[in-house]
Order: structure tokens, then C-alpha cells, then sequence
């Protein structure tokens, strides 16, 4: 298995931007951040072209920086590239989509609790709390734009993350990581508010994990999957 990543989604992975001077690394960074509040805050459209060469004039870079973000956000499938017609940001997911991803979630996500509960090394256990700590006291519980969201959104991938890596299952591992289904449900609706019930949620998964409790961290993962589909369910019929 490859060394951990703690990094948050959207950071350089691969080829793009690895190897880049600190100085362009920096600006390649602030594009990305950008074009993707701009994704995700629906200022460019679900479904919609996605003008390079409009982008790099109202970013006031040049066209470079835009098209690596664009390879980066198609790694997020945020993006999608298509032949002779260029990027496009990706539709929304039905409802039909959303059950499917989370069915997809509800099969791998409460073993790998399980597995973390009784594999987890003492160091991963620190990082799971660790992460869960900065959740709560991080400042986008409050509702608001994606821009001011995406610490708390980038802390909670990084939680379902970090507990799959602590499975023990780098397969398993790898397939929850490629779900990449917060992004998308970020997407869907508004975002999450103060009285949110996703922390306690979450806590219950952490507490079981710590206690070494494979049985209860499985069945915490698999209620808030649950509950984390019927809110955004919920959402959607609002919308």
C-alpha cells in the first residue's frame, strides 16, 4: 500500500502539479480553489461548457493554470473531458444516482469501520480523533458559501478516508476513496447547518473505532450513511 495521504480532496495528485516551483505551485493552487468554488457554488452550471480562455480572463491568469485545474478537477469528477467539445462540468446525480452511491457506500464503509475498530494501529486511532476534533471546532459548520465550506467539507473526506485506510484493506481503502461521493453531494444541496446532526454522527463512529468495538462501529457507520441519505433526500424534495 502506497503511503498514507492525509491530504485534503483536490490536492496535486499524480502528475498534476507535483513537481511545479513553489511560486507556480501557489498560483496552480488558487486557480484550482477557484474554478472549483465556482463548480460547486453552481456559478458555472451543472452540465454547462466550460470556457478556458473566458475562465483565464476572469481569473486574470493564462489559459495554463486554468486547463491544469481543469485536469484536476476531472480527477474530483467534477469535470468531465470530452472530444472536440472540450470540459464540461458534470451533471447532478438523480435520485436514482444518490441511492446508488450511498447502497455502494452502505456496502463498503460500515466493514471498513469494523476492520479499523480491530486493525487500526495506535497512530491511526490518534488521526481519526485528530480529525474528528478539528470537525468540530472547524468555523464551516456554519452555513454558507462553498468557498468558506470547503475546510469542513475537505475534513470530512478526509475522516471517511482515514478510517478506510485504517481497515487494514488498501483495496477496500481505494474503493471508498474513489467513490469521491462528497463532492458530489456537496453539490446537491444547501450546505450543512450548526444544527446539523452529522457530528454526533460522526462521533459515534470515532468512539466505537477507539473502543476497539467492531460490532457498534460498523452499525454507527451504517445509521449515519442512513441518515445522511434521508437529509439529503429531504434536501432535494425541498429544492
Amino acid at each position: 500500500m502506497p503511503p498514507q495521504d492525509t491530504s485534503a480532496p483536490g490536492a496535486p495528485r499524480g502528475g498534476h502539479g507535483r513537481d511545479l516551483p513553489p511560486a507556480r505551485q501557489a498560483l496552480s493552487d488558487s486557480v484550482y480553489e477557484s474554478v472549483k468554488a465556482m463548480v460547486m457554488d453552481h456559478e458555472i452550471t451543472p452540465g454547462a461548457r466550460v470556457g478556458i480562455e473566458a475562465l483565464a480572463r476572469t481569473l486574470g491568469v493564462s489559459p495554463t493554470p486554468i486547463r491544469e485545474a481543469l485536469a484536476r478537477l476531472e480527477s474530483d469528477g467534477l469535470v468531465v473531458k470530452r472530444p472536440l467539445s472540450g470540459y464540461r462540468t458534470t451533471e447532478l446525480l438523480t435520485r436514482q444516482g444518490l441511492e446508488e452511491l450511498f447502497e455502494m457506500r452502505q456496502l463498503l464503509e460500515p466493514r471498513a469501520a469494523a476492520l479499523a475498530a480491530v486493525n487500526a494501529s495506535e497512530a491511526q486511532l490518534d488521526g481519526i480523533e485528530r480529525i474528528a476534533e478539528e470537525m468540530h471546532s472547524h468555523p464551516g459548520t456554519t452555513a454558507g458559501p462553498y468557498a468558506a465550506y470547503r475546510g469542513f467539507a475537505a475534513l470530512d473526506q478526509r475522516l471517511h478516508d482515514a478510517i478506510a485506510r485504517a481497515s487494514g484493506r488498501p483495496l477496500l481503502a481505494d474503493a471508498v476513496q474513489r467513490l469521491h461521493s462528497h463532492l458530489h453531494i456537496f453539490r446537491l444541496s444547501s450546505l450543512l447547518g450548526a444544527d446539523d446532526p452529522t457530528l454526533a454522527e460522526h462521533q459515534r463512529v470515532v468512539h466505537a473505532i477507539l473502543r476497539r468495538n467492531p460490532d457498534r462501529a460498523a452499525e454507527a457507520m451504517a445509521e449515519h450513511l442512513a441518515h445522511s441519505l434521508q437529509r439529503q433526500l429531504g434536501r432535494d424534495e425541498e429544492s
